[in-house]
């Protein structure tokens, strides 16, 4: 008996990619320094105003970056040519992220002129590969050009236009899939999840620099400690809530979807739902900063709302992924958003660590929770197995 989906094997042989190579991993370094740009843009003018620049800038940016994604999952980089234009690439995304805390004032031409740069690079790396995905391209690159255009004339043009301009850009892209047919690309599972995965694990890192950049000049102080303490489990607590079961189940589901499926499955769930995870991400970095710098006084309106919204924003994230991919409690992640999202008046009303410690409780154990109805139900994956396999040894040990 044969089976309709190809096999990790039959991939590579096609000329995809099973691993993550070390040069992606070397162009994702590009994407801290974007995190981190970004988190620091809304750091310094914290605020509604500060929060749609990085929305926008955010969602051009990861719509081509995640572009690349989908680029060395049918073009592998494995010749010099391949390599060297790759590297163009990433030389854009580091002038795009050079230009972050300027693009909306004299800085943005320079976003623009790199944006083009990052599409045409792309664009012609598709077309020419030979790849399956190489005739899909010619359907979508049209969009992508014309938001190209569009964050280019933002670039040039000042004041509100710039924002109608980039928002129409970001606009163009979230409705291209849906305009076009999907059909032609190959999504190479393994590899897919795994960068996707990856671009998780590079954000979280930001929030653990966001930490050590906040305590910059500080007096290294009990109160202090404590307080970087709850920081650094609450960039845990993200993480389990993601790379616990959903990172490997999200795996299983899009490997066993026909390949007619798993592109629309993989374009809503991986690049519109990270895109909440990711900005969820940047804000709750942002609100740890402000929450270290001012711990033990309240917070400000806008530092309390970073930091519960992020991670609300981020559990709506998951929420999206696990309703695309039909994953079990995608509910229990909208409550636990609802939850995250009402401890925020605490740090205007009381302090910014009490919100902080709060907030990592109520988030904790919605994760938690979520990972006991796992294991009852006999889900589970790599970090949750093996308590559940224990469990059921002890269980079963005769008493003394």
């Amino acid at each position: 008996m044969t089976s309709d989906y190809p096999s990790a094997t039959e991939d590579a042989a096609e000329g995809g990619q099973v691993r993550a190579s070390t040069l992606e991993l070397f162009f994702d370094l590009v994407f801290v320094f974007t995190i981190t740009q970004l988190t620091h843009a809304f750091t310094h003018h914290p605020g509604w105003e500060a929060l749609a620049q990085v929305a926008l800038m955010f969602g051009v940016i990861w719509w081509m970056y995640a572009g690349y994604v989908w680029l060395t999952n049918e073009v592998a980089p494995n010749s010099s040519n391949r390599r060297t234009w790759l590297l163009v690439g990433m030389f854009g995304f580091f002038v795009l992220a050079l230009a972050i805390p300027g693009a909306f004032g004299g800085s943005g031409l320079a976003f623009g002129l790199a944006y083009i740069l990052i599409v045409a690079v792309h664009a012609a790396m598709f077309a020419t590969s030979g790849a399956e995905g190489s005739s899909a391209i010619l359907r979508i690159a049209p969009f992508n050009t014309l938001s190209a255009g569009l964050v280019l004339a933002g670039g040039i043009i000042h004041g509100w236009p710039r924002y109608l301009l980039w928002a129409l850009a970001f606009g163009v892209q979230i409705a291209s899939p849906y305009i076009i047919h999907g059909g032609g690309f190959v999504v190479r599972v393994s590899h897919f999840v795994e960068r996707h995965g990856l671009v998780i694990i590079v954000a979280l890192g930001e929030s653990v620099v966001a930490i050590g950049t906040g305590l910059a000049g500080r007096d290294i102080t009990v109160p202090l400690v404590a307080t970087v303490a709850l920081g650094l489990t609450l960039v845990y607590v993200l993480w389990w809530a993601f790379f616990g079961i959903d990172d490997e189940r999200g795996e299983h589901v899009l490997e066993s979807l026909p390949s007619a499926d798993r592109t629309r499955a993989a374009v809503t769930a991986y690049d519109y739902a990270f895109y909440a995870l990711l900005v969820g991400i940047i804000l709750a970095a942002a609100g740890i900063s402000m929450t270290i710098a001012h711990g033990n006084e309240p917070a400000s309106t806008a530092a309390a709302l970073a930091l519960s919204g992020g991670v609300a924003l981020y559990f709506l994230g998951q929420f999206l992924f696990r309703w695309v991919l039909a994953l079990a409690r995608p509910w229990l992640r909208l409550i636990a958003a609802a939850a995250v999202f009402a401890t925020a008046p605490i740090g205007v009303v009381w302090v910014a660590w009490g919100q902080l410690a709060i907030l990592v409780l109520v988030g904790y154990g919605f994760v938690i929770f979520d990972d006991i109805l796992a294991v009852r139900d006999g889900q589970g994956g790599k970090y949750l197995a093996r308590t559940h396999i224990d469990t059921a040894r002890h269980l079963r040990r005769p008493r003394d």
